[in-house]
């Protein structure tokens, strides 16, 4: 059975292999046994049920409270050629007995439901008479009290399953389970627990980044225009930050979305909408978006203000990247962001112990947010996880700015804000060092204050981005609640003593996530025409790793495309011929074109990798053809063949006579001397047809070689 299942994979999904951790739950599933999956979110948890309801008899019932969720994994599975449907409150009466008249009749191999259904008497009844082989617990998590996303619902799952004959495999799958909620899983759906199979938390493929001390505003517009054109989520705490951000955005000319519940349910969806179908690139939302949003091109998230608990913000930071392409999560921290969840938690009516476990939860999003060591590996840690090591790529790893002495210019502001009476906020003490001729300054006498016009060489905004830093280090804090005032701590009165150095390192820089790529542009376009032809987001077609995928091997033939990740014979037949022309047309435009980024295989642990152009040579060197690599490495022969150019460049020795003949060469350079080298296509009409643009690069990086020696 699992050799079918990994031919189901490809023929379906257009995966050669299967990830972590899937073979090991579809083996256990297919053996009968009642499995817990715990895998991190983009680590392909649909495949665990989806590959075995294809192999099992009957119908795979999949419940999930993601009810948007529903639509697109749907969509998706009938793009590939399976027969699928969904039960929830989005549907007519008229809707609802038409799917469940084809369920009966057999017409579909997959159906999702939400929890609350479980209640509705006719769907019980139905249970009676539906061959059902496999049930999957989507986001299993919700099931336990202990978790961030409590259900009560699901509760009710053990119940359900009474009603139905057979007794049938149970699958609970979850991104996000400490070792408690791992208890609750197994304990609450009957699942033994030397039956979970964890596979780890780790994201490779996302590097974490902390900004303290810094303009979050002014970090976030020059973040979201340096990444322009890549999908993005912003999570701020209140509706009121949600509306000003998207506002602040839209005025820069960033398309930008919106969602929170302030907002009417019609205006939510056409806002969602807009993103999913990337009408717009970034979404600015209150945490109640993205549960359920299948979106698997999203390049970075970052969080305006502090999330709760570490579970809430793996889950929402794990939006990013879950195509595994590489994808950035930026989170803000400010002290006073701690005081608000402080107050949330304890304005609830939840019981006293589940309100100190939410304390300590957010202690520990306070601690990861001071953390020096690596960001990944305290997130292992959290789920009870042992890191093999720093990641190499998150904020703190590769973090090389110096830290100076800013000792002065902080007692200057803390000696300000006490000299002021500890009653005003960031923006007139900022004045008051700044030396403002504001008239509410005048008049409140601020300007007779000693500490007046200080820091006058400063603007006004980097002097309240350096109180900003003042407070993320405690030094500083904030009171109060609509307008909060500026007071000293007792470590802001140390330093004022002289008793402790206050060190800053220079602002974090903004960078791009992904590089620039014409090819893949192209190729995006083109999805997202044929997204809008059938109604769906463009990432139910292909996904972002497709793309890349299809720009590193450059297929020309509808063969060569089962060779690409993600399609297979169904997606082929459907899309092929659009991608096809799509990269015919560009080549011939660009004959030179080399990907920007070769999508790779993430590995399982961080180790040195051998540049890629490299590795092409040391084949090369072992006398094997472009060709031959070119097979062997999963890469298009032009991408060989720019490697090798490459090497040539860098001065590395090859057999020239395997490249081109002296007449070829002495051809090249005559062409090259007539029309000029610069351009490539005007020396290629030039000579004979047998003479590709390789050989031309070749010769001319020779030529340019021997005029450097001369």
């Amino acid at each position: 059975m699992l050799t079918q299942a990994k031919q189901y994979l490809k023929q379906y999904f257009g995966y050669d292999n299967f990830r972590p951790g899937q073979e090991q739950i579809i083996q256990s599933v297919l053996a009968g046994n009642n499995t817990a999956g715990i895998m991190p979110t983009g680590g392909g948890k649909s495949i665990c049920y989806q590959i075995p309801a294809l192999l099992l008899p009957g119908i795979t019932i999949v419940i999930s409270p993601l009810i948007s969720l529903m639509k697109d994994q749907v969509d998706s599975l009938e793009r590939v050629g399976i027969p699928a449907t969904f039960l929830n409150s989005t549907l007519s009466a008229a809707e609802v007995r038409e799917r469940l008249r084809g369920l009966r009749q057999g017409a579909y191999k997959i159906l999702y439901i939400a929890p609350e259904r479980m209640d509705a008497p006719q769907f019980l009844d139905l249970l009676q008479d539906l061959p059902v082989s496999l049930v999957a617990v989507d986001e299993a998590h919700c099931i336990s009290q202990w978790g961030h996303d409590f259900r009560p619902s699901y509760l009710r799952i053990k119940e359900m399953m009474e009603y139905i004959p057979g007794s049938p495999v149970m699958l609970a799958l979850t991104a996000t389970a400490t070792p408690q909620v791992k208890e609750d899983i197994c304990l609450l759906l009957g699942i033994p627990m030397h039956n979970t199979i964890v596979t780890g938390f780790g994201r490779p493929n996302l590097s974490f980044k902390v900004v303290k001390g810094q303009n979050r505003l002014a970090f976030v517009m020059d973040y979201v225009k340096q990444n322009r054109g890549e999908a993005g989520i912003i999570y701020a705490a209140t509706r009121k930050d949600v509306d000003q951000l998207q506002e602040h955005l839209e005025k820069q000319g960033i398309a930008a979305a919106k969602y929170h519940a302030g907002m009417s349910d019609g205006e939510r969806e056409r806002q969602q909408d807009l993103f999913l179908q990337d009408n717009v690139t970034v979404m600015v939302a209150t945490n109640a978006f993205g549960m359920g949003i299948n979106k698997s091109n999203v390049r970075f998230v970052i969080h305006y203000q502090l999330p709760k608990n570490m579970e809430s913000y793996y889950q929402e930071a794990g939006r990013a990247g879950r195509d595994g392409l590489d994808s950035e999560c930026v989170l803000f921290y400010a002290a006073q962001d701690i005081q608000l969840q402080r107050y949330l938690v304890e304005q609830s009516h939840a019981e006293e112990a589940l309100k100190n476990q939410e304390l300590h939860k957010l202690l520990q999003v306070k601690d990861y947010c001071y953390t020096e060591g690596c960001l990944q590996s305290f997130i292992l840690q959290y789920f009870g996880e042992e890191p093999p090591g720093p990641c190499g790529h998150c904020g703190n790893c590769t973090d090389q700015r110096e830290a100076v002495d800013v000792t002065t210019e902080a007692q200057m502001v803390l000696s300000c804000i006490i000299r002021a009476g500890e009653r005003f906020g960031k923006t007139m003490i900022s004045q008051v060092l700044a030396g403002s001729l504001n008239k509410k300054l005048q008049q409140l006498r601020l300007d007779q204050l000693s500490t007046y016009g200080l820091l006058k060489h400063k603007s006004t905004k980097d002097i309240t981005d350096f109180i900003d830093f003042l407070i993320s280090e405690q030094y500083a804090g904030t009171a109060g609640g609509q307008y909060p005032v500026l007071y000293v701590t007792n470590r802001g009165r140390e330093v004022l003593v002289s008793k402790e150095r206050v060190m800053r390192k220079e602002a974090m820089a903004v960078t791009r996530v992904v590089a620039d790529d014409a090819l893949f542009a192209a190729l995006r376009q083109v999805r997202k025409e044929i997204a809008a032809e059938e109604q769906v987001p463009p990432f139910v077609i292909v996904s972002d790793e497709t793309l890349r995928d299809l720009c590193t091997k450059l297929p020309q033939t509808r063969e060569a495309l089962l060779g690409v990740k993600g399609i297979g014979a169904t997606k082929q037949e459907r899309y092929g011929a659009r991608f096809l022309q799509v990269i015919a047309d560009y080549l011939g435009s660009n004959p030179s074109y080399a990907p920007a980024v070769e999508v790779q295989e993430q590995p399982k642990e961080k180790t040195a990798k051998q540049p890629s152009h490299l590795a092409t040579y040391e084949m090369y060197q072992q006398g094997k053809s472009m060709q031959e690599i070119a097979d062997e490495r999963q890469l298009s022969r032009i991408t060989i063949e720019n490697h090798i150019v490459q090497c040539l460049e860098e001065g590395l020795t090859v057999a020239w006579e395997n490249i081109l003949t002296p007449e070829q060469e002495g051809l090249i350079q005559e062409a090259a001397s007539r029309v000029g080298p610069e351009k490539l296509k005007p020396i290629k009409d030039e000579l004979p047809s047998d003479i590709s643009y390789f050989m031309i690069k070749a010769a001319l990086v020779k030529a340019a070689s021997a005029m450097n020696v001369r």
